[in-house]
């Protein structure tokens, strides 16, 4: 049924009803800031997880990699041959090509005990596996003979580095050449080495390493030249680094409930929300029941209260959310660390606004249900 009294009107009686009960609106916009934060700090704090996981592969300079068979995840598996290497470096589109090695080591702190890194070895002078993130010292450091980067958090955990100190890393001598920040997978942190330095430490055979980097020639489709590499070499893999990334974290989605916790967790956020603000909005109408009645009686349809509660919902959810959300940046930039940060994509906080007006709106639709069956004559009783 077309409403009588338009949209201005029936705004305007939303907003005044709103003002009316102060502390129904307060309660109805907790709940939808309650919402907003909690499932975008749970999805921040998952694609954080996911980050981590990735930034390595995301962070090399290579447009593709050889990897073992079987691989899944960033981690040393059966190593490839350097003729692997040598016959990337041949193949057409490919413009560079360089080894790189992967794996775990054990530095020994000064006062007794040691730590793990995972020891990453570069090859000079491209380094496409890294150092990035430095806050310390030059990668060309690493050019010398047993020179590392270490990450700068664990600076203390590792027995109080500084640039030029010296420790023991699988049993060899080494000297910090510079630090990085934030390198902190969900396993032990990156340290790196040049290759030769690190091909001692981790005490592969020359005839070996973990990965191949590529870089495609300008001009060349990746996925085309990875076809043409894979057919070239078929005993390993061949993937852009897209696809590798897009591996790894279906990898740790299907092989972890970490999916299943985050999302439960995010679920359970905006059900809450949801139950909030349903209940605060469906006890606005029942406080308000003989004003909706008033309403009826002097003309008003369905059409114009659905209007009505449109506009609250509408109302409720963009303030709800604009104050969520700037909380949440917030709290974002204050637990930012290099162990974990919250990762808030513009996706994600557009996604948040579209969500909570479907949810306000859903919301609204219950109590709009009370109302179709109010009945104008009750406000003569």
């Amino acid at each position: 049924m077309k409403g009588i009294f338009g949209v201005r009107a029936m705004a305007r009686v939303a907003i005044s009803m709103m003002l009316h009960g102060r502390l129904k609106s307060l309660g109805t916009l907790l709940g939808v800031v309650f919402a907003v934060v909690l499932s975008n700090q749970q999805i921040g704090t998952f694609l954080g997880l996911l980050d981590k996981n990735v930034m390595f592969v995301e962070n090399t300079r290579a447009d593709l990699w050889i990897v073992p068979p079987s691989t899944t995840t960033l981690q040393a598996g059966k190593p490839l041959a350097t003729a692997v290497l040598f016959r990337a470096r041949t193949t057409p589109g490919v413009q560079w090509a360089e080894p790189l090695l992967y794996g775990s080591a054990t530095v020994t702190r000064p006062g007794g005990g040691s730590e793990q890194v995972t020891l990453v070895g570069t090859h000079a002078p491209r380094m496409a596996g890294g150092p990035w993130n430095v806050v310390a010292g030059e990668p060309a450091a690493l050019l010398r003979p047993d020179t590392m980067f270490f990450e700068d958090s664990q600076r203390e955990k590792l027995g109080g580095l500084n640039l030029g100190s010296a420790r023991e890393v699988n049993g060899r001598r080494v000297v910090v050449g510079g630090f990085t920040w934030g390198l902190l997978p969900f396993g032990p942190s990156y340290a790196f080495a040049g290759f030769d330095t690190a091909r001692q430490l981790l005490k592969r055979p020359s005839d070996q390493v973990d990965f191949v980097l590529l870089g495609v020639a300008p001009g060349e489709q990746p996925e085309a030249v990875r076809d043409r590499l894979q057919r070239e070499i078929p005993g390993a893999m061949v993937l852009t680094r897209p696809q590798f990334s897009s591996l790894i974290v279906r990898t740790l989605l299907t092989g972890s409930a970490i999916g299943i916790s985050f999302g439960t967790s995010t679920f359970f956020g905006l059900l809450v929300g949801f139950v909030v603000v349903s209940l605060s909005m469906f006890s606005a109408v029942i406080d308000n029941i003989r004003e909706f009645g008033t309403l009826k009686a002097v003309g008003a349809t369905n059409g114009d209260l659905t209007v009505l509660l449109l506009v609250q919902s509408l109302l409720y959810a963009l303030s709800g959310s604009l104050i969520g959300l700037a909380l949440v940046c917030q709290l974002a930039v204050v637990a930012r660390s290099p162990n974990l940060a919250l990762i808030l994509p513009p996706p994600l906080l557009a996604g948040t606004v579209v969500v909570m007006i479907l949810l306000c709106i859903t919301a609204s639709s219950l109590a709009l249900l009370r109302l179709r069956s109010l009945e104008p004559a009750m406000v003569f009783r």
